[in-house]
């Protein structure tokens, strides 16, 4: 398989965990608040996206992330990551992002990860958790990995293998 073959059958998966630091109701919140769905437009309209994660309300603010109601999950898929930085860094997001501060705490883990998947099949909460977590205890591997220590999409089966070791020795010491 070339690496143009192997990056085509796979895709980009993002998430993006924030604590607030209000409620989503309050003040405070108002301009991320009135901010999703013109940011969220924007996404589904950018070039390279594929899916984001929504519920009912058009967002995924009421989805739960690791138990926590303070947690809100941003999650999506993407081409690669050209595609993924190209929007983050564009237009409204870049200027949502310039104020997160304001609406979101400063945490010091890891709350953002990315990883491939295969092309079409689209990431569950519980896989982000996983990847998240897998990141903060390993750093940047092929399974989880940050835009700073990117891997390609040809290293997917390395990240798959790599998890399969970790629950191999999960069975052995049970």
């Amino acid at each position: 398989m070339t690496s143009s073959t192997a990056a085509a059958a796979y895709q980009l998966a993002q998430v993006n965990i924030g604590r607030l630091k209000a409620p989503l109701d309050s003040a405070q919140l108002k301009d991320f608040v009135d901010s999703l769905d013109p940011v969220n437009a924007d996404a589904d309209s950018a070039d390279g996206f594929v899916w984001r994660l929504k519920s009912d309300s058009g967002n995924a603010t009421d989805v739960p992330a690791f138990g926590d109601e303070w947690l809100i999950i941003n999650m999506s898929v993407w081409r690669d990551v050209d595609s993924l930085t190209a929007y983050m860094y564009e237009g409204r997001h870049r200027a949502m992002l310039a104020r997160r501060r304001e609406w979101f705490e400063m945490v010091r883990e890891a709350m953002v990860t990315l990883w491939w998947v295969p092309a079409g099949r689209r990431p569950t909460v519980a896989e982000a958790e996983e990847r998240l977590l897998h990141l903060r205890a390993n750093g940047p591997t092929p399974y989880a990995f940050t835009l700073r220590a990117p891997f390609p999409a040809t290293s997917h089966a390395q990240g798959i293998d790599e998890l399969a070791d970790k629950q191999s020795h999960k069975t052995r010491r049970m």
